[in-house]
């Protein structure tokens, strides 16, 4: 490991919580105006997710008076308090930016079951198939 990637994973945040592209995020982002700091809140559908390790990032887009909005996170920023899980979509794709020019009902993602702390698509693990037992006939009693 060299010290690239050694500083990397020092930068990473430790307890993300899981989502996927699809699902409907609560982002709890860190604002600064002048002395003060708050933190203002940021809800959305999760359309894309770009980049790897510290530099991954999340596009999120809500509309706010009848007008698209779309705001890209680094998902191990320090301004990013938290981020909620509000519910699960079922989606087949990598990226919905399909959703910008859908309008109303034609703009929905299906839900999915919520769970809290399940993997996502590709941390799911397959189901085995039953496994059969070969049986030596019983011999007919005379």
């Amino acid at each position: 490991m060299n010290q690239l990637e050694r500083i990397q994973r020092s930068l990473t945040k430790k307890t993300m919580p899981v989502f996927e592209i699809g699902d409907t995020v609560r982002v709890h982002v860190k604002v600064v105006e002048g002395e003060k700091e708050r933190i203002q809140v940021y809800e959305g559908l999760v359309i894309a997710r770009k980049g790897a390790r510290n530099s991954e990032t999340f596009n999120v887009r809500k509309v706010s008076y009848g007008v698209g909005v779309e705001r890209i996170f680094p998902v191990h920023s320090p301004t990013i308090a938290r981020i909620d899980v509000v519910r699960q979509g079922k989606v087949r794709r990598a990226k919905l930016y399909y959703l910008r020019t859908k309008k109303g009902k034609g703009a929905k993602v299906s839900e999915r079951e919520y769970s809290p702390d399940a993997k996502g698509a590709a941390g799911r693990k397959r189901a085995k198939p039953a496994e059969t037992v070969a049986v030596e006939p019983v011999p007919a009693a005379t």
